[in-house]
Order: C-alpha cells, then sequence, then structure tokens
C-alpha cells in the first residue's frame, strides 16, 4: 500500500487542485497536503469536493472545499480569489480537472468534441492564468517566491484511441499549452510542468476491472504488468511542486508502467 509523502517538504504552502473531489486528483490533494499544503479541493461537484476534504482532514490535511467549473472565466478568477482570501497565498496548482466522451469518430457530435474541449483544454488555460497572475504578483512582492502549476496530460496526448478523439486532442493540447506556459512564466519563478498518467485504477478502470478479457488488453500493452495507483500520480505532483524540481519546467512526466517505450503487446498470465 502507498503512502503519501510525510516529508513536509511543503511546509506553508498553499494548493489549489482541481477535480479534487476523488481519483488522480484525490491522491494529488492527499500527497500535497500530507507534505505539509493547504488545499483547496476545487470540482464541480459540490457535495464531492466537500467528502473529500472531510476525509483529507481526518487524515490530519489541512482543506477546505471549494466548487468550481474550470471553463468558466469568472469561476475561475472567484477559485483564485477566494483561495488567497481564505489562506493568503497561492503556490501550487495542480489542473486535474478532466472529462472524456466516447464515440466513433464518424459519430462524434459536435456538443460532445466542444465540451471535452472546454473543461480539458480552456479549463487548464483558464485556472493556469488566473493561478500565474496571482504568483507573478506574489513574486514581485517576494523575488523568487514564484510558484508552481502542475497540468494533469495523458499518454493520450501522443497515443492515440480513436473513440475518444476529443480527449486525445484536448491532451495533445495541455502538453503544447503547458510548454508556452513554462516559456512566458520562467522570468517570473514560475515553473509549470504536466505528468501523463497511463492506465491508472480510476473508477473508469475499476468498472474495466471486472472483465478479465478488458484487463488484459489493459496490461498486455503495459511492460510492468500492473495498473497505476493514484497515490503515484499524487507523489509526482508532490515532487513537481517541491523545490526538488526547482530547474524542471516545461517538462511532460509520464507514468505508465512503461507504455510509451512499447511497440510489442506483452503476454499476460491467464
Amino acid at each position: 500500500m502507498l503512502v503519501a509523502g510525510v516529508s513536509q517538504r511543503l511546509l506553508g504552502k498553499v494548493a489549489i487542485v482541481t477535480g479534487g473531489a476523488k481519483g488522480i486528483g484525490y491522491a494529488c490533494a492527499s500527497c500535497l497536503g500530507h507534505e505539509g499544503c493547504k488545499v483547496v479541493v476545487a470540482d464541480i461537484d459540490e457535495q464531492g469536493s466537500s467528502r473529500a476534504v472531510s476525509q483529507l482532514q481526518l487524515e490530519g490535511v489541512l482543506a477546505a472545499a471549494a466548487k468550481c467549473d474550470v471553463s468558466k472565466k469568472h469561476e475561475v478568477d472567484q477559485l483564485v480569489a477566494w483561495t488567497v482570501q481564505t489562506y493568503g497565498s497561492l503556490d501550487i496548482l495542480v489542473a486535474n480537472a478532466g472529462i472524456v466522451k466516447g464515440a466513433e469518430f464518424l459519430d462524434m457530435s459536435q456538443e460532445d468534441f466542444d465540451a471535452v474541449l472546454q473543461v480539458n483544454l480552456k479549463g487548464v488555460f483558464l485556472t493556469g492564468q488566473a493561478a500565474a497572475r496571482q504568483m507573478v504578483e506574489q513574486n514581485k512582492l517576494a523575488p523568487g517566491r514564484g510558484g508552481a502549476i502542475i497540468n494533469m496530460s495523458s499518454v493520450n496526448a501522443v497515443m492515440a484511441i480513436p473513440t475518444i478523439a476529443g480527449y486525445n486532442a484536448s491532451k495533445g493540447g495541455v502538453n503544447n499549452l503547458t510548454r508556452c506556459m513554462a516559456l512566458s512564466l520562467a522570468a517570473h519563478n514560475i515553473r509549470v510542468n504536466g505528468i501523463g498518467p497511463g492506465s491508472i485504477m480510476t473508477e473508469v478502470l475499476a468498472a474495466v476491472a471486472s472483465d478479465k478479457s478488458a484487463m488484459n488488453r489493459v496490461l498486455s500493452r503495459t511492460p510492468m504488468g500492473r495498473v497505476g495507483d493514484p497515490l503515484e500520480i499524487g507523489q509526482i505532483a508532490a515532487f513537481l511542486a517541491s523545490d526538488a524540481a526547482s530547474y524542471i519546467t516545461g517538462q511532460i512526466l509520464y507514468a505508465d508502467g512503461g507504455r510509451m517505450a512499447l511497440n510489442y503487446t506483452v503476454p499476460v498470465p491467464g
């Protein structure tokens, strides 16, 4: 069982995690919190974010819940303003909120395609811009303070699945947006990186796990022979947010069990 880090290397920092109510987002919030962060769990699911915060508080994490639709600029701006009003600053953003809508390419509706890009790409732009503006002002007051932004990408940014074209396109956009942000914000001591998860045991994959043949297909393209744990992504987020990653910016770190290195499938017992 993985345990979130306890080094307290982020003690006193303030973080926002979007899409933080469950799955990878919750794991990021947990890992940041156990490293000493005050964490705002932002999610469009207000009840979900409240439940997540209750659990984090039981674990000793200082956390607060906020409702936010990351595709709406006024809600994102309010989220950042409320965070600063509540905790005094904003040092870390994990832009994790995302959705997926599946259909064959010829059947995909314009509405579904737009909906995915609104959350997955525009949402990263809006949250990143709002957070960065706050971090720039903080850096002016305390030169060198800056901040860290972590955008959640995917192996599907570069490896296409034809039935989720909108998701693939959105994550490809996130990768290049991450690089653009890193270049634009480096002078302000703000680092911007991305994480590209492979197959991680979230609710979506858990629904597949009961189908042995489907899981075998997942594992056949994962050289390490297992799916990832959300905490393995959360721990990367905590690392990228910390001074241990102080010279890293503009990078996408893939945590995929070796999938992107693979050009063949591997046998799965049974």
